[in-house]
């Protein structure tokens, strides 16, 4: 049985080592990396290797590696997905406030609001787009030795891709906190409280107008048209959330497709544009699509029920948001199919307390939450199962990447905030 040694980066600065290696020790160490350093170039020997080794070296920024002992296959790693794009996140994070300066200050200020704040979260959306962009470059080893990694113009455009997707969505946020009166977005004040929905608004917008025309300097027609679709599922989502006929509002059909509009289109169609920009074939674009549309669904899944069974504390809104708002989730319509009386509860529009709570009542007693949970599951499943589909490939990089998207199929239905 052969034995591999690879190096790897705890800190994340590096993308791949080749080794020339023995059965016990490693004789020479070639470190590439291309993003955002030059290439170092260092030599080390490990004898009687066993097990897990650290070596610093200093050369690199005082990074931290790990010597992982392999046969025939990767090492499988528990790793964050949102660790293992952290510096990615962070270049993402810095693009997006050198973006939001304006001639207006105030409007400038009321733009960079959210994202100084932290209210955006672990920025979700970015960390899919870029574990999705390291699994689908799949380079190989070249002859000599060399890895053929990624081209930093490439992973630029890749990187684009997150903050475009970001910046719409934030977008979104302020626009959806103005329709709702929200007071809080994550546990802090929203920007249409701190500022009046007005500058909300046009903050919203603006952000809109530099996503435009960050995404016309990519200059693919195909990656303009998908993403140009997705703000328009989020205009027709969030129109659809707002109707008033009692058919749709009580529809598992109509409340899909609403959710699809709301969360899942963004996320999916920005997988495909990053797969798109890395000059992957339709078929594989298709599986990126997947995995971002059955994620996306998900997640919408598990944030209707955590409204129901999660915490001020934790989510940082209200418990209860959406059903105080009129808006019918997916527990409450399982909840309906067992219990047919909740409908006449669900038609008068939850105006009345008193109707809030029975219907938590009936809620309580239906199987409305575990039936909820367990479609997300299935949704999660199938993104799971577009990863696994892809072409396979000998990458480490990708590699790792594309376990870190399964694993976070599992960490969206199992949160709890």
């Amino acid at each position: 049985m052969s034995t591999r040694w690879v190096l790897r980066n705890l800190s994340s600065k590096a993308r791949f080592l080749s080794t020339s290696t023995t059965s016990s020790y490693i004789t020479t160490t070639t470190l590439i990396d291309f993003y955002p350093t030059p290439l170092l170039f260092a030599t080390t020997k490990v004898l009687g290797c066993q097990g897990t080794y650290l070596c610093r070296f200093r050369a690199f920024h005082g990074a931290t590696y790990q010597i992982h002992q392999e046969k025939n296959s990767v090492v499988e790693e528990q790793l964050d997905p949102f660790t293992l794009v952290a510096d990615d996140l962070l270049v993402v994070a810095s693009r997006l406030r050198s973006m939001v300066g304006a001639e207006v200050p105030k409007l400038a200020s009321a733009a960079e609001y959210f994202f100084k704040m932290g209210a955006e979260g672990k920025k979700f959306r970015p960390t899919i787009i870029l574990l999705m962009a390291s699994a689908l470059n799949m380079s190989t080893v070249a002859p000599d030795g060399v890895v053929d990694l990624l081209h930093e113009e490439l992973r630029s455009r890749q990187l684009s891709i997150a903050v475009i997707t970001e910046m719409i969505h934030v977008a979104s946020l302020l626009h959806d906190d103005v329709l709702d009166d929200a007071e809080t977005r994550r546990g802090i004040g929203s920007l249409n409280c701190f500022m009046g929905n007005k500058i909300a608004v046009l903050a919203g917008d603006f952000l809109l107008s530099r996503a435009c025309v960050a995404l016309a300097s990519l200059r693919n027609n195909e990656v303009v048209t998908l993403i140009a679709k997705s703000v328009k599922h989020l205009v027709t989502g969030e129109t659809m959330q707002m109707t008033t006929a009692s058919e749709q509002r009580c529809s598992m059909e109509y409340y899909m497709e609403k959710t699809y509009n709301k969360t899942a289109s963004l996320i999916s169609n920005s997988c495909q544009a990053v797969s798109i920009i890395t000059g992957q074939t339709a078929e594989v674009s298709m599986l990126a699509y997947d995995y971002g549309r059955n994620l996306g669904l998900a997640f919408q899944l598990i944030d209707d029920v955590l409204d129901f069974t999660g915490t001020s504390a934790s989510l940082g809104k209200g418990s209860l948001s959406d059903i105080r708002h009129g808006i019918v989730t997916a527990p409450i319509l399982f909840a309906m199919e067992e219990f047919p009386q909740l409908r006449k509860i669900v038609d008068r529009g939850f105006h009345n307390p008193a109707d809030v709570d029975l219907a938590i009542e009936i809620l309580g007693k239906s199987n409305g939450i575990q039936r909820a949970i367990e479609l997300a599951s299935e949704h999660a499943n199938l993104a799971a199962a577009a990863i696994r589909s892809l072409p396979e490939t000998d990458n480490v990089d990708a590699r790792r990447s594309r376990q870190a998207l399964i694993d976070l199929t599992q960490i969206v239905i199992t949160r709890k905030k």
